[in-house]
């Protein structure tokens, strides 16, 4: 039996999250990633310069940060390795867990489902403000929800399938070097035009990363929710990421629901096509069914986190 880091990670996650006490003093492993990727997109994005070479320092940069958080990871778990020795499994287990968001996402979506099902819209559109990028304000109960749940389902795979993937794949330097991608991306890999050169390479290499979890992501959702594999393979690919539309078309065909749709970013209206069929009315009983399907698919990865250790 090989060593269950992923699975103590993943239990270490859902049972403390990271805590808001500590957050507030020494923020979270992530900030780092955001203050270099924050200097090199003020220093390199330079409008001045050629969209050729916005791009290459863009290159550049995810080269820099990918290597950085790996080969500090790499260090971390080989001093483990060496200090520990058999018990070193346990310390790598505590430094991954940071990089997982079960708790996390759990706790942010209840945030706009108990507010939403009580009957406090601007509440539940405050709690969803916090989660999604496009425009609460004026959000009824079927946008609200709508957007809780999309958020729930990309982000089942970018904050959970996706690290453990990646650590259960190449340890604790792969689930810190993906963690650096998938910060960049949303930070920068953007098609708007300030970043659409420098954020380029940060939007492939994360397209890249998530391509299987995306998938796995799809497949736990269906089998937690018993359906959404037929919504799933037909819509998968409406959405504008190669990856992102995997588990929310599962999780809209789960739920028998439509997502996505007409959304505004900014006071600009843009025009999703659907996901999902039924009407276009979303409730909050709906948000609730869709956490219910979360922590089944959480625990189901569990079982895989288990099932990998037990089998090496």
């Amino acid at each position: 039996m090989a060593e269950p880091v992923a699975l103590l990670a993943l239990a270490m996650d859902a049972a403390i999250g990271w805590p808001r006490w500590l957050y507030r003093r020494i923020g979270h492993p992530v900030g780092a990633f955001a203050f270099i990727i924050g200097f090199c997109e003020r220093r390199w994005n330079d409008h001045r310069l050629s969209e050729a070479a916005r791009r290459t320092l863009g290159v550049a940069t995810m080269i820099g940060l990918t290597t950085l958080a790996f080969g500090i990871a790499f260090v971390a778990q080989e001093a483990a390795r060496h200090m520990l020795d058999r018990w070193a499994w346990i310390a790598i287990g505590i430094l991954a867990f940071p990089a997982l968001a079960q708790r996390s996402l759990h706790d942010h979506v209840l945030a706009v489902s108990r507010p939403l099902e009580a009957g406090r819209l601007e509440e539940a559109r405050s709690a969803v403000g916090m989660i999604v990028g496009r425009d609460t304000a004026a959000l009824d109960e079927a946008g609200v929800a709508r957007a809780a749940i999309e958020s729930l389902s990309e982000s089942f795979c970018d904050g959970i399938v996706a690290p453990a993937f990646w650590l259960l794949v190449l340890g604790l330097p792969g689930v810190w070097a993906y963690k650096a991608i998938n910060t960049a991306d949303s930070m920068i890999g953007h098609y708007e035009l300030r970043w659409r050169a420098f954020g380029w390479a940060a939007a492939r290499i994360d397209d890249v990363a998530n391509l299987i979890p995306a998938r796995l992501s799809a497949l736990l959702i269906c089998i937690a929710g018993r359906g959404g594999w037929r919504v799933m393979l037909r819509d998968a690919r409406k959405h504008a990421s190669p990856n992102a539309g995997w588990p929310e078309a599962a999780m809209a065909g789960a739920l028998g629901v439509r997502l996505a749709g007409p959304v505004s970013y900014d006071g600009a209206l843009h025009d999703k096509r659907w996901i999902g069929e039924g009407g276009a009315d979303v409730f909050g009983g709906d948000l609730r069914r869709a956490l219910g399907i979360y922590r089944i698919a959480c625990l189901l990865l569990w079982i895989i986190a288990g099932g990998v250790a037990w089998a090496l």
